[in-house]
């Protein structure tokens, strides 16, 4: 089996990004890239959430491969446990300081999609074949493609979509986010769905890598597989737009070929021309993404819930870059100051050798 110090860079890159575009010094002053799309369309912040299904998926194929893809109720436990201590931390963390009254807690997030979309992708792979989990995959997308518009005209609306519906339904208005005025769900329940696939295309091209023996062959069949899932998506984006609220089919196809581009250079360059030291912190940072991505998101609550003067110490913080920058410069070095501490606490840990698994 062949082994790519690139998916390692590539989960670096994505951690790091996610604390990049989470932790701007204010959401009024930020620039457009590092902003998710209004409805339709895609920035580069909307590539990180996918990328992060991405890896979990690759994350998987290593796991499962020690147990020889066994499926067994031991097994199946243990991918219940993991699915339901991540959906458990991501609600937790919705709900920390506890000043917000329990009939307005915001049950889904992050977290929790990863958790779900964890226990549904981890159980096709243990019970399908690779042959099965791409017609699981197709399946979803064309399914999920049909319920968007089954509602007609306003299926792909903020207002009228059957994405909005569902979660209504299953969670209440006062347990969704709020997103521009309205009660919606970006993480919402039904749009798990299709995130699924995110999952087991990064489980599926990971094997798929893994029994490539040339690493240069790897790198230019991983770039016809990303220009490929580029310009469908942008093909199909005529018909179905991508979006990521809503999670669109041709979202995760577009999401997923990008991947395979970013992943293809990473190859290129560290496991082809051997340049692991320009990609060591990228390295480093991915030895514990979702421990990171949990404690960054911790610090944030933290500033926030703490009083400096008449502000909280998170804009306290602020303040102090826009000494020296103008306010929406001022608010990235905020993040990229954060994307540094975050690494240098990554570094430490993985100096000791301390691996913390959720």
């Amino acid at each position: 089996m062949t082994r790519y110090l690139a998916l390692d860079a590539f989960r670096g890159i994505t951690i790091a990004l996610m604390i990049l575009v989470n932790t701007p010094g204010t959401w009024a002053h930020v620039y457009a890239p590092l902003l998710h799309a209004n409805w339709h369309g895609v920035t580069p912040t909307d590539l990180v959430f996918p990328f992060f299904l991405f890896i979990i998926g690759s994350a998987m194929f290593f796991s499962f491969k020690k147990s020889n893809f066994s499926a067994s109720p031991i097994q199946f436990l243990r991918i219940l446990r993991r699915g339901f201590i991540m959906f458990f931390i991501g609600f937790m963390l919705n709900v920390i300081p506890f000043d917000t009254p329990m009939e307005e807690w915001r049950i889904m997030g992050v977290l929790q999609r990863i958790g779900i979309a964890y226990v549904i992708a981890a159980s096709f792979v243990m019970l399908l074949s690779r042959r099965g989990i791409f017609i699981v995959s197709i399946v979803i997308l064309l399914a999920y493609w049909g319920m968007l518009l089954s509602v007609g005209e306003a299926g792909l609306t903020i207002e009228g979509n059957i994405v909005r519906q569902f979660d209504l339904a299953i969670l209440g208005a006062n347990h969704m986010y709020s997103m521009h005025g309205i009660s919606f769900e970006p993480e919402g329940v039904l749009s798990t769905m299709p995130a699924v696939v995110n999952m087991l295309l990064g489980f599926e091209l990971t094997r798929y890598l893994t029994t490539i023996k040339n690493k240069s062959s790897s790198v230019s069949k991983l770039g016809i597989i990303g220009c490929l899932g580029v310009g469908l998506a942008i093909l199909w984006s005529f018909i179905l737009p991508i979006n990521k609220s809503l999670w669109t089919s041709s979202y995760v196809i577009y999401t997923t070929g990008v991947a395979c581009l970013l992943l293809a250079f990473f190859i290129w360059l560290i496991d082809v021309k051997g340049q692991e030291k320009l990609a060591s912190p990228l390295l480093v940072y991915g030895t514990n993404p979702l421990f990171v991505y949990i404690l960054s998101f911790l610090f944030v609550t933290v500033y926030l819930n703490v009083s400096v003067g008449n502000s909280s110490l998170y804009r306290w913080l602020y303040e102090q870059f826009k000494l020296i920058a103008e306010p929406t410069l001022a608010s990235f070095l905020f993040a990229l100051t954060h994307v540094v501490l975050f690494w240098v606490i990554s570094l430490l840990l993985y100096q000791r050798r301390i691996f913390i698994k959720i």
